[in-house]
């Protein structure tokens, strides 16, 4: 199982591609790949969105279940998914907190 990384263009923002074809901020709304034809439309989509201007520097990472949830393989792609690991109070595990309460 895969999904399409990339930072979004106009505040680097880490970006997946989403379920509908959008960019969305958080992995839990990104398309889950799997199988060829999946990932040729997905890096499709992906070059289409730099051409706009949308996002730069596309590209695939692989995932794996986890306790019922969806998490990166790699450990860079934990941190990009989470936020940054010095500051709890900043990046995206930030807005989480603010968004549960």
């Amino acid at each position: 199982m895969k999904a399409l990384t990339a930072n979004r263009l106009i505040d680097g923002e880490v970006v997946w591609l989403g379920r509908a074809g959008q960019w969305v901020e958080t992995l839990d709304g990104a398309r889950l790949l799997e199988g060829s034809e999946a990932i040729a439309e997905a890096e499709a989509l992906g070059t289409e969105a730099v051409a706009q201007r949308l996002i730069v520097e596309p590209y695939l990472i692989d995932l794996r279940r986890e306790d019922n949830e969806i998490v990166p393989v790699r450990f860079r792609e934990r941190i990009r998914a989470k936020g940054p690991t010095t500051r709890l109070d900043l990046g995206k595990q930030a807005r989480r907190e603010v968004s549960a309460a």
